[in-house]
């Protein structure tokens, strides 16, 4: 990823400003968003509106007048109910104190770099990964250090986990972990999570552990848990205080424009996090609070219909994109993203553009997740099985062409 030139019309801005990543997801959008019938399947989200029962409870908070300022960490109730969530899916008792909710994901994770990370340390990032993993690092001055996956394309991605410990350095802080992940689908196995903890031990790291996919996890051997692996299957004690954990309403609930989301960590940075809440956002709006309790405590099943379509999805977009000749993709264990690769169009950009204007289908190219993506394109399942259907059936043929 480059960043692109400032035009020369432009006032004088800020560094920070200036070195705002670009992203490569929002080209592509740019490019295609306009042209009627096109299928969207470049951004991470559904194509399922928010639940009414979770509207329903945002509008009752709204008539019974949660209208005010709120508390920068969260409203007492929704705290609680995160961490009955949490204790619940992890068997793994934690308390309200160590929840904080933030405007989306996003914001989570920007607060957690802003933690961790000082200007001109280092945050260590596999890749490919979330393009706004980058950008976040970098508005806050901190150097972000890709550390490339390995792919093999009968077996899928894995984690090098000699490359990550030779990319500590004094100056780093923190080791990312997005596990299941975007954009590759990769689960992080147990062995894997006892190596990163091992290396933010021996190094004295943060690791951020972005889990947003945590319930989206197709292997057969985590079905009896109803998710992935965790960082917290495998710490001590000692380690709650060294792990971040970056979490959302929008994927779980089907609220990705309603931006909440939650910041997990130890106790005792409730008053930075509380800091930096009030002079970044000022909090989350109550009456939206008041839907997540919602969503959090009523929406179990609304979760198990929305892994049902994912896993359904991965099975159209895996058997239609698999059988094609000169097409890599093992089929993803996790999140609900195929990462395919066509080693004959390198240039995933224009492969993309290509899908675009032949197929009407709209893909992320791999690039645009950093070292390692390239030559890949990012395609989200979470959607019907009859918008899935059309997108295969357009997309097949140009695949093909050669």
């Amino acid at each position: 990823m480059t960043l692109t030139p400032l035009p020369d019309t432009m006032p004088p801005v800020s560094r920070e400003a200036a070195g705002v990543w670009p992203s490569g997801i929002g080209e592509l959008v740019a490019y295609g968003v306009e042209r009627p019938g096109l299928i969207p399947l470049w951004v991470g989200e559904g194509d399922r509106p928010t639940p009414a029962f979770i509207a329903e409870a945002a509008q009752r908070a709204l008539r019974d007048g949660a209208t005010f300022y709120t508390r920068m960490l969260g409203i007492p109730p929704l705290r609680e109910a995160l961490a009955e969530y949490v204790s619940r899916l992890y068997g793994d008792p934690v308390g309200p104190e160590r929840f904080f909710v933030t405007v989306g994901g996003m914001h989570a994770f920007h607060t957690a770099i802003r933690i961790a990370a000082e200007p001109n340390d280092e945050v260590v990032l596999p890749t490919p990964t979330w393009s706004n993993f980058f950008g976040a690092v970098a508005m806050q001055g901190a150097k972000p250090v890709p550390v490339p996956m390995q792919f093999d394309a009968g077996n899928g991605w894995s984690l090098d986990i000699a490359r990550i410990a030779a990319a500590i350095t004094p100056r780093t802080r923190a080791i990312v972990l997005n596990t299941p992940a975007n954009p590759t689908g990769w689960v992080a196995t147990r062995a894997d999570l006892e190596a990163v903890l091992a290396i933010a031990r021996r190094h004295d790291l943060w690791i951020v552990a972005d889990e947003i996919y945590g319930r989206f996890c197709f292997d057969p051997a985590h079905e009896t848990l109803g998710r992935a692996p965790s960082i917290r299957d495998v710490w001590q004690p000692e380690d709650r205080d060294r792990v971040l954990f970056v979490q959302t309403f929008s994927k779980n609930w089907a609220m990705t424009g309603w931006r909440v989301g939650w910041l997990e960590g130890p106790a005792s940075i409730g008053r930075i996090v509380d800091g930096l809440v009030l002079y970044g956002t000022s909090g989350v709006a109550t009456f939206l609070q008041h839907a997540a309790i919602t969503a959090i405590r009523e929406g179990e099943a609304l979760v198990a219909e929305q892994i049902a379509q994912a896993r359904a999805g991965r099975a159209i977009v895996s058997e239609a994109l698999s059988a094609v000749p000169g097409v890599e993709l093992p089929a993803p264990p996790g999140a609900f993203y195929a990462f395919p690769r066509v080693p004959a169009e390198p240039d995933d950009v224009r492969l993309a553009k290509r899908i675009v204007d032949q197929a009407n289908v709209g893909l992320a190219p791999g690039s645009a997740f950093g070292p390692g993506g390239e030559g890949f394109l990012r395609l989200c399942f979470a959607r019907s099985a009859a918008d899935l259907t059309e997108a295969m059936r357009r997309m097949v043929p140009v695949l093909g062409k050669r």
